[in-house]
This record gives structure tokens, C-alpha cells and sequence, in this order.
């Protein structure tokens, strides 16, 4: 069960005070960015490395933890006095809005990336914003605010780390650009360009995806899930003893994830009185966006997805969700993409229109999306890396490709 023993509207986003939207700014500031907000109380360090990790909740992190035994030692103690534990995703809590808030350290109703699936209303069709970006979307115009890398650039040297095809991604170009991009297909050679490039001061933003993978295909009680979670205890290790002396750490995620079974995966496009009146369908299958025709009162809908689901969702209204500050302040170019009718998961379902979405997407066993705990909260975790003086010839890691 998640979150099924209150009939409380889910709770909003700390926005501002503890969110995804807080943390990299919050990281270029402690790196020398003083123009940047550092909402977290980051400790000053010339050699910051924020590591993301795709998929990673707090919750299961917590259900994992005598198999992560680095970032064990790490809760255990406490992390550094003043910095929260635990942050939350952005709404909704999915790689596309939470990833597009670090970036540019605004919430989805600035940032406009409110989804996985996201109605384009100057081309009336829905449209992906990771893998799958439509060619008539640009991405400088979707997202127009700067990122916090062109931010801080022109205060503190700026790096990527990742996998070399996010280096030209619509999504890098859109939440992410103002870096310089250092991509390996290994993660020895991701390591080893970390460390090659704090040997001077900067930021580095490092991305690991491999938790996230594994969930949707296997599922979070997985033997692949563990695995993937040990490999990440691996990589921190390896960066606490090779990046230089007093290197600030900071690792988090961009949402947590549930396994749904098959019997909570619905084709909901197959049961009428959920789509009367719907002209599109976006978001994600734990958070969907519902477009209504014109005229089409949204309470009768929202009626007839309570009527069938009950206490296993929530629904939200578009000005409802707008009022209470689930996608932070809205800008008015954000507001038509959000769909008039939210429908929250609350238990294990997910919920897909078969009509716009491949078969195969029911197959995914972790899910996210919605406002649950397990989705919402990510973890904050941070050290002082122990490893060589800067510039040594053995704090020089040889970088792979």
C-alpha cells in the first residue's frame, strides 16, 4: 500500500525551501556562484560533484540499506549539520520535470516541463520530452528560462558528466545546457573524468541511470534493482577516496519509484465514462494529464474517475492543482499544458490509453509519477571526499571511454 490510509489531497511540493528545484543552485553557490541562492545551506567548497541518480526514492533506499553500506554510513551520521535529509521531486515526479527543475532551479509551472507526455497547444498533439522530442518543438523556446549552468558559469568552471548521448538531447539542450559535456559509455570512465576535472576547482554534475532502468523492467523488490543500487554504494566509494581532498559530495535523485502489478496496470481508453468528453491524454501513467473538449464540465469527469477508483487516486482539478501550488507559480505560456483533470495514483496502479501508447508500456513494473511518499521523497546525501591532494599524480584518474 502507499499512501491509502488518508483521504488528504497529496501533499505539495517544498518548493523553495527543500526540492529538486533547490539543489543545484544551492550546490553552484557552495562551488563559488554566490549570485545563485543557497536555499540548502550548502558548506562553502571550491570542488563540488553532485551526483544524480535516476530513480533513487528515500524510501527504498532506507528497505535497502545493509546492501549500501557507503551511503549507510552516510544517514547514519547524520549528513552535515543543517542540510536536510531528504528532498522532494518535482510535480510531476518524473525525470522530464524533476531533472528540468535542477536545472534550472525553478518549479514545472515556470520551467513548463509538467510531464513525461505534454500537450503542445500551438500544434494541438501531445508530445515526449526526453527520448522522443518532437521536431516541431524547440527546446530554447519550451523551456526559455536560463539554466543554472549559464548561471554560474561565468562565476565557477561548470561540467557533465554522463552517458555520451545525453551530450546533444533535446532534454540536455532545453533544462541542462551551459555545461561543458564529458560523456563515457563506462561508468569507470564517468568516474575517472570526475576526478580528472576536479583536480582544478568547478562543479560537476554527474548522472547515473541505472536504478531507474532496472525499477521500470524488473521492479524495485528485484534482485537487477539491488544490484543497480550496490553499483551506485560502488561509485560513491571510488569517489570519496580518488576525488581530491575535501571535495563537497552531494548526491540525491529526481523521484522514487512503486511496483505496480499487472492487475493495477489499466487500459483506462477501454472504459468509456473515463474518457467522455476527453480530447487528450499526457503525463504519465501514475499521473495523468486529461484535456477535455470545450464545454466539457471537468467535475463530471473528475466524478466519474472517483466513482470507479475511489480511494485509489486522487483528483485534481486544473485550478485546483494550480491554486494549491502543485506545479509552483504558473506562468500563463505553461498553463495549456496542463491538462484540466489530474488523476493521482494513491495505491499500486497505473493507468494507460492504449490508443496513444504502445502495449508494451503496460509490461514496465516500477511506475512513477504521482505524489506518494515513495515517489516524492529523494535523499540528500553529502561528505567530504578523502581522496589524493588536487593535482597529485595519483588523485589523476585515466579517463575511459
Amino acid at each position: 500500500m502507499t499512501d491509502a490510509t488518508t483521504t488528504a489531497p497529496p501533499q505539495v511540493p517544498a518548493y523553495g525551501r527543500r526540492s529538486i528545484a533547490d539543489l543545484l543552485s544551492s550546490a553552484a553557490s557552495a562551488a563559488g556562484a554566490t549570485t545563485l541562492p543557497n536555499t540548502l545551506k550548502i558548506p562553502a567548497s571550491n570542488r563540488v560533484c553532485l551526483v544524480l541518480v535516476d530513480g533513487m526514492g528515500a524510501q527504498v533506499l532506507k528497505r535497502y540499506a545493509a546492501h549500501v553500506p557507503f551511503m549507510r554510513s552516510l544517514t547514519q551520521a547524520g549528513g552535515d549539520s543543517g542540510l536536510p535529509v531528504r528532498l522532494d521531486a518535482a510535480f510531476p515526479t518524473t525525470t522530464a520535470s524533476s531533472l528540468a527543475s535542477l536545472g534550472t532551479g525553478a518549479p514545472p509551472g515556470q520551467h513548463g516541463m509538467v510531464g513525461y507526455d505534454v500537450l503542445d497547444p500551438d500544434q494541438g498533439k501531445v508530445v515526449n520530452q526526453l527520448g522522443n522530442w518532437d521536431a516541431g518543438v524547440d527546446p530554447a523556446r519550451w523551456q526559455p528560462l536560463p539554466t543554472v549552468f549559464e548561471q554560474a558559469s561565468p562565476h565557477v568552471p561548470v561540467h557533465t558528466v554522463s552517458i555520451p548521448r545525453f551530450a546533444s538531447s533535446s532534454m540536455t539542450h532545453a533544462a541542462l545546457r551551459g555545461t561543458e559535456f564529458h560523456g563515457s559509455g563506462t561508468l569507470a570512465g564517468r568516474i575517472g573524468a570526475a576526478v580528472d576535472i576536479l583536480q582544478k576547482p568547478g562543479l560537476v554534475y554527474f548522472y547515473l541511470n541505472d536504478v531507474d532502468k532496472a525499477g521500470h523492467k524488473y521492479g524495485v523488490d528485484s534482485p537487477e534493482f539491488l544490484a543497480a543500487l550496490e553499483e551506485v554504494d560502488f561509485t560513491l566509494r571510488q569517489l570519496s577516496t580518488r576525488l581530491p581532498q575535501d571535495t563537497r559530495v552531494l548526491v540525491s535523485a529526481d523521484h522514487g519509484m512503486v511496483d505496480v502489478p499487472k492487475s493495477g496496470r489499466i487500459d483506462f481508453s477501454a472504459v468509456p465514462e473515463l474518457i467522455d468528453g476527453v480530447r487528450h491524454t499526457a503525463g504519465e501513467p501514475r499521473m495523468l494529464h486529461l484535456h477535455l473538449e470545450e464545454g466539457v464540465d471537468p467535475a463530471s469527469l473528475r466524478r466519474a474517475w472517483e466513482s470507479r477508483f475511489g480511494d485509489r487516486i486522487w483528483v485534481l482539478e486544473k485550478d485546483q492543482a494550480v491554486r494549491d501550488g502543485y506545479f509552483g507559480p504558473v506562468r500563463e505560456e505553461v498553463r495549456p499544458r496542463i491538462g484540466d483533470v489530474l488523476i493521482l495514483a494513491r495505491e499500486e496502479v497505473a493507468f494507460f490509453d492504449l490508443r496513444r501508447v504502445r502495449p508494451e508500456a503496460m509490461e514496465m513494473i516500477g511506475q512513477h509519477g504521482s505524489l506518494t511518499r515513495a515517489e516524492r521523497e529523494v535523499p540528500l546525501l553529502s561528505f567530504l571526499a578523502n581522496g589524493p591532494k588536487a593535482g597529485s599524480r595519483s588523485g589523476t584518474g585515466r579517463r575511459r571511454s
